[in-house]
Order: structure tokens, then sequence, then C-alpha cells
């Protein structure tokens, strides 16, 4: 909090002087914190060396800039944010572009969201941003949730199921049976005395009940268990804290949020996906960022595999009892249940970024694509947030 105490001085002291001597129009408030959430996120940073060969494409750090500009305008669509930097002089030059002809056409602004959205770019910048900010504090509590993410494309067909392959060698005409001479008869053999049977049905051996996936992804790497999460567009249901259960199609939305109101790791799965399969994971990768000590889930994540490996990690659950499983157990301490109201953060952080930073605008289609809109909106939320404590 120092560091960015002493950046978001930096940024009055220098750079909005700066900026209104150079700018044509003075800073509004908007663009006041976009300049500060542009300079604490520094996308140009992580973009890659343009190829030289060929045309030389549109500047990848400007377009950064102003896919972050979209996020923080709440901006619906690539043909919006292009209006919106070719009517605001002081926009177009915050996110790189110096005269109107700079600007690029809308058929680049989505070639270049592709190129963002392809690699694990954004990942990598908010896994700096974390690393930088909270990578040396002690993170009391992590909240762990999931939101619908509602998307405007066609639910992806089930596979159908493969036939079953004909064993070897059946098409192949079976060869003529040549019948064996009769065996000589065998001389009587006394019977055996049979071993007494015991009281009781016989028992019955069972093969061993395979492991489930729960239990493989405590052995797996994050990248491991994700890769076996569906990530297609699907039909998703979800109960409200009413107890209503409501359907969209689309995806689904899974974070980890600190205290503050900060987010640690996000994964965007298929919305048929059950929350408690993407737990793990995101413990997991959580855990290789920050030093945390409680982690808290509702009863969607009630189960032992969860609360077991989420011990693994050296933290402790605090997990919402499930009635529907049938275990009964003592309800939460008051200690405990006071801690669990902290949940709240993610909710309040699910709210930011559907009503401020365009997590309810979802134009874009692809499971890729949606994933990167999402963590654009997150990008800006992070740096915001990260503003809001100190101001």
């Amino acid at each position: 909090m120092d560091t960015i105490a002493g950046f978001w001085n930096r940024i009055q002291a220098t750079l909005f002087p700066h900026l209104l001597a150079n700018l044509p129009q003075p800073l509004t408030e908007q663009e006041e914190q976009l300049v500060a959430i542009l300079e604490i996120v520094r996308i140009e940073e992580f973009v890659g060396r343009a190829n030289w060969r060929g045309r030389p494409p549109a500047d990848r750090g400007a377009l950064g800039r102003s896919f972050l500009a979209k996020a923080v305008y709440n901006l619906p669509t690539t043909k919006a944010l292009r209006a919106a930097l070719c009517a605001a002089p002081n926009l177009r030059r915050l996110c790189g572009f110096e005269r109107l002809d700079q600007v690029p056409s809308e058929a680049t602004f989505s070639r270049s969201f592709s190129a963002f959205a392809a690699p694990e770019l954004l990942e990598r910048v908010h896994q700096a941003l974390v690393k930088q900010h909270l990578g040396d504090e002690l993170i009391g509590h992590i909240s762990r949730d999931s939101t619908e993410v509602e998307a405007r494309e066609t639910v992806a067909p089930e596979p159908a199921p493969e036939p079953p392959t004909p064993p070897e060698g059946e098409s192949e005409p079976a060869p003529e049976l040549v019948p064996e001479p009769p065996a000589p008869a065998a001389a009587p053999v006394e019977p055996a005395t049979k071993p007494r049977r015991g009281r009781g049905r016989p028992r019955t051996r069972t093969a061993p009940e395979p492991p489930t996936r729960l239990e493989q992804q405590r052995q797996q790497t994050p990248e491991q268990a994700l890769a076996e999460i569906a990530t297609d567009c699907s039909w998703g249901g979800k109960l409200d804290s009413h107890g209503n259960r409501h359907y969209w199609k689309g995806y689904k939305f899974h974070v980890d949020v600190m205290d503050a109101v900060l987010p640690l790791t996000a994964v965007t799965t298929a919305a048929k996906v059950h929350d408690s399969q993407v737990a793990i994971p995101l413990a997991k990768r959580s855990a290789q960022r920050v030093t945390g000590l409680y982690e808290l889930m509702d009863k969607g994540y009630d189960a032992a595999a969860i609360d077991q490996a989420v011990r693994d990690l050296g933290h402790v659950p605090i997990i919402a009892h499930n009635r529907r499983r049938g275990n009964k157990r003592p309800p939460l301490e008051p200690a405990v249940q006071q801690r669990f109201k902290e949940r709240t953060a993610v909710e309040r952080f699910f709210s930011r970024l559907k009503d401020e930073f365009g997590g309810r605008q979802v134009r874009v289609r692809g499971h890729d694509k949606v994933h990167a809109h999402l963590m654009f909106g997150l990008l800006a939320l992070f740096a915001d947030q990260l503003l809001k404590l100190v101001t």
C-alpha cells in the first residue's frame, strides 16, 4: 500500500500536470481514472515485439490500452470503442493514437483481440500484478465463488458416442474346426473332502472403484486439472440466495478474491461445470501467488477432497455445510461464522465487474475471447480497487 500511495502521489504531482499541458482538453474524472489504471497495469510492457516483415501491424500496446479503456468505459462492442476513440481527442491520445487517421478499423481491432486472447498474455499480466502488489503480503481470507456469463452463441452439441470396435480378427473368415479324437477314459478319482462352508452369504469380490475427479486433482498440477474441464458454451443452472433455480446459456467465471476485493486467480469454464470441479486448481494457483490463511466457500464446495486439498496447502478451509449430502454435522462456531461473513468480498467483486467493467456486456464468441473480455475487466478492476484502498 505504501508503494501504491507513492505511485499515486507521483501521478498527481507529475503525470497529471504534464497531461494537462499537452492534451487539447482538461481531463474528466473518468479520464483521470483511466490514466491511473493504464499506469498501474502497463499492458504495453507484456506485448511482444511486432514482426518486421511485411506491412507494419498496428501498435499492439495502443490496442491493449484501448481494450482496457473499453472495460473502464463499460462499452459493449468494438464499434462503440472505435466511435469513442474518434469522438474524444483525450481518450485517443491516452490510448496511444496521436491523430484521428491512426485509429485502426473495426477489423483490425477484432484481429488484435484474437491475438490477445490466443496466448495467455492477460494471465501473465494479472499474475505479475498480484505478485508485485500482494506477493509479500499475508492474505487473511481467500473467498471463492463463480458467476454466470451469458453468451450470444450456439450451444456446442454433445459429442456422439463412438461405435464399439469389433474384436480383432472378426472380419476374417473363421478357420474350419477339425474334430479332435476322443480322449481316453480317465481313471476314477476319489472325491476330495469339501471344505466346510461358513455361515451367511458367500462374500463377493468387487473391483475397487476408480478415483473421482476431485481425488485425481489432488495429485495433478493446476494446468493438468484444468485441461480436463469442459470450456465450450453450454446451458447452466444455479440456485440463487432464495433457493430459486435459474438457467443461462454461456459460461462460468470462477474467481479467488481476497478481503480487499482484489482478484487473485480467475478461470472461465463451461456453464455446465460444477463449482467444486474448479476449487482445487484455483486453490493451488492462488497458493503459488500469495500466502493465505483461510479459504471461504459456500455449500457448493462441501466435499472431503476439497477440504483435505486446502489443508494440504497449509490453509484452513471454512465451507458451509450442505444438508443434501446427508451428513449431520454441528453448525459452525460463532467465531467461524464471523469469519465466513468476509465471503461477501467475492460478491462485491462480481457486482463491480458486471456493473462497471463490462462483465455484463459480453459480445464476443468462443471460450478464449470470452475469457479475454472478462480478464480485461478484471485487470481494470484490480488497478481501480488498489487506488480506492489508498484514496
